[in-house]
């Protein structure tokens, strides 16, 4: 076959097997045609590529080799061989996905990650029937190739209604002597017992469920996501990780001798704004169920602990972050870990001799880190209550806030636009903003003395609002405000028993546990929200100053 820049010879064997060589010269085939009939006695075919860039045509399957053809020419070819799984996709279209391969990355600039067949109940090539229709038919006759007739073997043994997390989703879990399957409502995934790394078998603390994870490599793909990690959890953990373990070979990884300080095998963290736990392993951490994190010691660098909110008024925190650095650079931050779980943690590290980058901070300098975790004072108070209130004190002044109209339905939000840590987070918008009230209220009577006419202090105290005028500018948005009306659907739609209040309240929680760099799209959504209020307020002012100048007023 000619293809662009040379040529192609095909070579296919009794077995049903393959094999392409590339780069042929023109002078060099009619002497490689003659070499082939003498020594075999074969007359090689003459292949006509099209190029007419049809994508409608038929499909040939010849071994393990699926060609398309347009008319009696081919477009093109693949090997089911490299095809991981095909499933279907409604009831007319089938979908091949292939291997990924990521060391071919850096010298291949294209990889085929997967191939859609629309298959018209019409089709004349793959009849179906009142049970099938002709996608499905062309479906069955890939999946016996690429199963190389395993699909018809009988299962060892078969879970089914099997709740895995990621991917998420219920399935059938089918055990096969070289294979298991994944069979779900929209995926089907096929995987290899040579694929399997290892299998991680992990309870939870003071709960009856059980992780079990299967690590891969290749990892399998759902769409455009790579999960190099099946977390499942169920009741029957025991049965299934046995069986499984049995039929792949693979090594199995079960808690190490860490115990928290509620003597469980893990602590509660999260990473990314996703609440988890933490397992200290003996080669290495694992963070469930999402994102599933597998950090070997090998790969670690040092770690550090950090308190949870440095910075602000109270050096005392009930919470501290673990920084994880790894010698590729990359860094892993397990946030919100409570101060009593700092001693275990801290021992089983230092066993493991893992550098620990601030271990002698604290007595280098007052209010250290390590001190303000080793102290067991439990009565400390919460920085985070001090911080508001440290805040709203400082929010005394001689003027009062001339763009400021006080309303009924000004509803605040959990931190304000310049506070971009996120310390106070975890109050809801109501309470900060009657938080900040309360201490302004009370410093707001000897301001008012300062006036030239003063009525009794009676009269003072109940002076009435001041009305707010409907042609003033709307105050700009805080950043939690674009970040509430982008996640409150979503956490609506995934608990819809939740109530308004309760919404809130997980908004706030996960708000605090973001990072600076997860909350700058709506910081920036809020700093271009500033720059439209302040333009429109100070058309606003010049246009209430030339009003009052007309009506002769003050």
């Amino acid at each position: 076959m000619r293809i662009p820049k040379s040529y192609q010879l095909s070579v296919g064997t009794r077995e049903g097997l393959s094999y392409r060589f590339f780069g042929f010269r023109e002078q060099d085939v009619s002497g490689l045609t003659n070499f082939i009939q003498k020594s075999t006695g074969i007359t090689p075919e003459e292949k006509q590529l099209s190029i007419s860039g049809h994508n409608w045509g038929g499909i040939a399957i010849n071994g393990n080799v699926l060609c398309f053809n347009v008319g009696s020419k081919e477009a093109f070819e693949v090997s089911l061989a490299d095809v991981s799984q095909s499933q279907m996709q409604g009831k007319t279209d089938v979908v091949l996905e292939f291997h990924v391969d990521d060391t071919t990355g850096a010298n291949e600039k294209d990889s085929l990650m997967d191939l859609s067949f629309h298959v018209p109940t019409s089709n004349t090539q793959f009849v179906g029937d009142e049970h099938r229709t002709s996608a499905q038919m062309l479906w069955q006759a890939i999946s016996v190739q690429i199963d190389g007739g395993g699909s018809s073997e009988t299962a060892v043994a078969t879970f089914d209604g099997i709740a895995i997390l990621t991917p998420r989703g219920r399935y059938s879990v089918e055990l096969h002597h070289s294979f298991l399957r994944l069979q779900g409502q929209a995926n089907d995934f096929k995987i290899q017992y040579s694929s399997i790394l290892r299998l991680f078998v992990l309870p939870k603390s003071h709960n009856p469920h059980t992780f079990v994870v299967i690590t891969l490599d290749p990892p399998i793909r759902k769409g455009q996501t790579l999960y190099p990690h099946i977390v499942i959890q169920g009741l029957i953990h025991e049965v299934f990780s046995m069986v499984l373990r049995g039929l792949s070979g693979a090594k199995m990884t079960r808690p190490s001798t860490f115990r928290s300080c509620q003597d469980g095998y893990a602590v509660k963290s999260s990473l990314k704004a996703e609440d988890g736990l933490l397992y200290p392993l003996e080669k290495g951490f694992f963070f469930l169920p999402k994102p599933p994190t597998l950090i070997p010691h090998e790969e670690i660098e040092y770690v550090e602990f950090e308190r949870h909110g440095a910075g602000g008024a109270s050096i005392s925190s009930h919470y501290f972050d673990l920084l994880i650095k790894l010698k590729n650079d990359q860094e892993h931050l397990f946030r919100n870990i409570q101060r009593n779980e700092y001693h275990n943690l801290f021992n089983f590290i230092s066993g493991k001799h893992i550098k620990i980058l601030n271990l002698g901070d604290g007595q280098g300098r007052a209010g250290g880190v390590t001190a303000v975790l080793q102290s067991t004072d439990d009565d400390s108070v919460d920085p985070h209550l001090e911080r508001i209130k440290n805040q709203a004190g400082n929010e005394e002044s001689d003027e009062e806030d001339e763009d400021f109209v006080a309303d009924k339905d000004d509803s605040g939000s959990p931190t304000d636009d310049s506070d971009e840590d996120g310390s106070d987070a975890s109050l809801s918008g109501g309470e900060k903003e009657k938080s900040s009230k309360k201490e302004a209220s009370s410093s707001k009577p000897p301001v008012k003395k300062k006036q030239k006419s003063v009525p009794d202090e009676g009269s003072q105290k109940k002076k009435p609002k001041k009305k707010k005028d409907p042609n003033a500018p709307k105050r700009a948005i805080a950043p939690f405000m674009y970040f509430s009306k982008a996640e409150r659907a979503n956490i609506k739609s995934s608990n819809p028993e939740l109530a308004t209040t309760e919404i809130a309240k997980k908004l706030g929680e996960r708000w605090q546990k973001m990072s600076a760099e997860e909350r700058q799209p709506y910081i920036e959504q809020s700093q271009v929200d500033k720059q439209r209020y302040a333009e429109e307020s100070a058309a606003y002012r010049g246009a209430t100053t030339q009003q009052g100048s007309g009506d002769g007023s003050e």
